[in-house]
């Protein structure tokens, strides 16, 4: 939970260097003699300007933070069926000057900010003293961070312009200079690879541990895996050109050689503890699930290294002082499979029952959902169990309220993957849980769905079965649940399910169905939907419209929580949705969802095109540019 990247010294750095209006830097001299040079002839300068990239640049819970503004502010989880949301992705009004991630102007902080902060270094590296060694090793670094804000962008609007070194800032001649054209898809992902390529080179399989969370060999690998698999995806691959698939599984492949070389590979176990875990080992990482990390620390002293998250907070119920965000649908809950690997519905050997929904599924069930009576050890609490019933209160049944005393969740369900239950109330604020940008299990995952549909099955199944062996499903017949003999499409497909399960909550779902085109065909006219779980009438008196089963719910539920349910929470509901037993599903969108065709290449804002006249905007939205190309 250390924090590698001191923030604010990291951004005067960059304030001297891009900008004016610091006072001074350190004590080495006044701001007029603090030039490129200076910092690049200093190895301790540079690591911290090199550290104010690490800071700008990495993402924050669910892949957010960065540039990627627009999506993290839909939160990527409501654009799919993990939580409801409504937002202009899923209400289909998206229009050319929505996702401005390209950016409208000059700002430091949008994604060509970034890049020129990138470019600056790697130009000043190049005419530094520093020993060879050290400089491939900072400019590996800051190559891979322009990797990573192109892929951002390429991703969202096809190719934009490639701007490889820093621009003038000043005058009519670097106004000029600016006006760039937007080079082609193709270009911008072969430049992605290029970068990657030379930071592989040069990059470390492990750092010192004083170093941990620097971007590895293996990441860098790893991360290649990811952006030629979007590459080969239907998104960009209309032709499915079979080169660029093998292309992503040799990228995965030779990322998996590198990482379990050096230490990495899948946590033992898939429950909390593969998130809490975290930092250096002995040799390698003490987590070797964390490929690519952002690291987040429990100072809560306002001091300038303070970096605390907010994602324990938030998905805590607001009845114990958290957030009670990130509830998930009830669409999500069904989708995860039996404890056999069989969907709902489909196992003979564990039939299911939407009253006791909970009972023999996916280990991965209860790691990520959190539902009404269950287990969930909170604040240090071991034997915390969370409700989220209704009950009636008046004589004719009609009216009804909720147990949760403050903020009852919109669904009936909360997110409980990788909330660390030993943060106390008093330290929620300052959780310093790590976000794992890139899981081992990823690379894992991304070599399968290559493998499928180059025709490797063997590779892919292999791949599935490892991840669900790792999650505690049953092996069976040796398949682990899986259908055996598919191919191609129909085998990719079935890896695009089993990230859906193993990443639910981490923000790749809408990516993976973005790069597939199959936004659309799985979303488009549904309306998310919850429960309501409610307590039967109770007619003894004294308990008739009360809560009555608040004093005695947690140890019946011990004893066994189906009872509970079929005692108390199984009923013929009175006014339902959809014919539920379970009590009362409820939409939890006004309208359906609709996704635009448009939107699997965003428009590029209007203020971008008058800003440089030499971009042009997307075919998709009424211009002459081809994404695809």
């Amino acid at each position: 939970m250390k924090k590698l990247y001191n923030i604010s010294f990291a951004v005067l750095v960059i304030s001297a260097l891009l900008y004016s209006g610091c006072k001074k830097v350190l004590d080495k001299g006044p701001l007029t003699t603090y030039t490129g040079q200076l910092v690049f002839s200093d190895s301790t300068l540079a690591v911290e300007y090199l550290n104010s990239i690490y800071s700008n640049n990495l993402p924050t819970w669910a892949g957010n933070g960065g540039a990627n503004s627009t999506i993290a502010s839909a939160s990527v989880g409501t654009l799919t069926e993990e939580n409801q949301g409504s937002n202009i992705f899923v209400l289909g009004t998206v229009v050319s000057s929505s996702v401005t991630d390209i950016g409208t102007g000059n700002n430091a902080t949008n994604n060509y900010g970034k890049i020129r902060a990138l470019n600056d270094f790697i130009s000043n590296l190049a005419s530094s003293p520093i020993a060879m060694g050290t400089k491939n090793r900072f400019k590996a670094q800051a190559l891979f961070w322009r990797a990573y804000r192109y892929f951002d962008l390429v991703r969202l609007y096809g190719g934009v312009p490639l701007v490889l070194t820093p621009l003038p800032v000043v005058g009519t001649a670097a106004k000029q200079a600016a006006l760039l054209p937007r080079n082609t898809t193709t270009q911008t992902f072969n430049q992605i690879v290029n970068d990657l390529d030379t930071a592989i080179m040069y990059l470390p399989g492990n750092w010192p541990a004083i170093d941990y969370g620097r971007i590895t060999k293996g990441a860098a690998q790893a991360f290649l895996g990811r952006v030629l698999l979007t590459w080969a995806s239907p998104q960009f691959n209309s032709t499915n050109d079979i080169s660029r698939w093998q292309a992503a599984y040799q990228a995965n492949t030779d990322a998996i050689a590198t990482l379990s070389s050096h230490g990495y590979g899948l946590y033992p176990k898939e429950d909390v503890t593969m998130w809490t875990t975290e930092g250096p080992g002995a040799s390698g990482p003490a987590n070797p699930e964390a490929v690519m990390v952002t690291e987040f620390n429990t100072d809560n002293s306002s001091s300038n290294t303070e970096d605390n998250n907010t994602y324990t907070a938030s998905n805590i119920p607001k009845a114990l002082g958290g957030g009670g965000a990130n509830n998930p649908t009830w669409d999500e809950v069904q989708a995860f499979p039996m404890l056999d690997g069989k969907a709902p519905g489909a196992s003979t050997k564990y039939p299911y029952d939407p009253v006791h929904f909970f009972d023999n599924r996916d280990p991965r069930f209860n790691q990520t959902i959190a539902y009404n009576g269950c287990l969930w050890p909170l604040e240090g609490n071991a034997t915390n169990r969370l409700w989220t019933y209704y009950y009636f209160t008046n004589s004719s049944n009609t009216a009804t309220k909720t147990t949760e005393p403050v903020g009852a969740s919109s669904s009936g369900f909360y997110c409980r993957k990788a909330v660390d239950p030993a943060i106390s109330a008093t330290n929620l604020p300052y959780s310093g849980t790590d976000w794992q940008e890139i899981r081992y299990a990823e690379v894992i995952l991304n070599q399968a769905e290559a493998a499928a549909m180059i025709g490797n099955s063997s590779t892919a199944y292999t791949d599935l079965i490892a991840i669900r062996n790792r999650a505690g499903i049953e092996a069976g017949d040796g398949m682990y649940g899986l259908t055996p003999g598919l191919t191609g499409t129909d085998l990719a497909m079935a890896v695009l399910f089993e990230r859906q399960i193993e990443f639910a909550y981490e923000g790749k779902r809408y990516w993976d169905l973005r790069r597939w085109k199959l936004l659309e065909s799985t979303l488009n006219g549904k309306k998310r939907q919850g429960v309501t779980f409610l307590l039967q009438p109770n007619t003894t008196s004294g308990q008739a419209n009360t809560d009555y089963l608040l004093n005695n719910r947690d140890a019946m539920a011990q004893t066994s929580l189906d009872n509970v349910y079929t005692n108390y929470f199984s009923y013929v509901p009175m006014t339902v949705g959809a014919g539920s037993t379970l009590g009362e599903l409820k939409y939890l969108d006004s309208q359906a969802i609709t996704y635009q065709t448009a939107d699997y290449f965003f428009g590029i804002p209007l203020a971008t095109i008058q800003n440089d006249p030499n971009i042009q905007q997307n075919n998709t939205w009424g211009g002459s540019f081809d994404p695809l190309k």
